[in-house]
Order: C-alpha cells, then structure tokens, then sequence
C-alpha cells in the first residue's frame, strides 16, 4: 500500500529549486487511489491518483503489470467571448506497461527517460502550447 501522505520536490519553474508539494489520502478503491493537494475543493481539484491493472498470463507469457498516474489540475481559463473565465481541468496521466519480470533497472531508466523529456522546455513547450509533433 503506498503512504497515506505523498511529498514531491517539484521544480516549478525547472530552474533547480524545488518545492514540496504535498498529496493526502483522501480515497480509495479497488485498484485506485486518491489524494489531494492542500488547495483541492469540490469545486476546484488539485488531485493526484494512482491506478493498477493486474497482469494476465496467457500461455508461458507472466503478462504485463499495468499502472497509471494522473494528476488532475483545475485552471480559470478565459471563455471564447474573453468577458468571461470559466474552470476546466488539466490534466496530466503517465501510463506504464511493464512485462512481468523486467528487471528494476531496466524500469528506472524508463522512467528516467521520460522525466528527461518532461523537463525538456523547448521540446515539451512546443508539444503542450503550440501542439506541435
């Protein structure tokens, strides 16, 4: 079972100065689990959720352990007539799926690829503003 309180160092600006964030358990199911952030309200979220699928096998194959992380983030944005501001959600999901068996390494370096490439400005600025590929 993860902690009942999550803490991430989180470089808001990516300038090597971080900042602890931190995410409390607020509810959980079968095969999810959510927490929330000092500032989540019904009304506005601030919410990180952890999710797994168990893996199936199939023939000699252990199967594929799948896991999920969201983080869902609600924003004033402006409205198409630009008098008005409205809330919608941004939302961020990392998904895995591991083979049964992967070594822990091989898995790390994964993930440390991906932090890579979120902490990549000139490439993820490009992708989630102007949505280039």
């Amino acid at each position: 079972m993860q902690p009942n309180t999550i803490t991430l160092a989180v470089d808001i600006a990516n300038s090597g100065s971080t900042t602890n964030e931190v995410y409390n358990r607020y509810e959980e199911t079968q095969n999810r689990t959510t927490y929330i952030g000092s500032g989540h309200t019904p009304d506005s979220r601030d919410s990180l959720t952890l999710y797994r699928t168990q893996p199936t096998r199939t023939g000699n194959f252990k199967g594929v352990a799948k896991s999920a992380v969201k983080f869902t983030d609600d924003v004033e944005v402006s409205g198409v007539d630009s008098s008005t501001t409205l809330a919608a959600p941004m939302i961020l999901e990392i998904s895995f799926s591991i083979p049964v068996g992967t070594a822990a390494t091989d898995v790390k370096h994964l993930r440390q690829r991906a932090l890579a490439a979120l902490d990549d400005d000139s490439v993820m600025d490009a992708l989630n503003i102007q949505l280039m590929v």
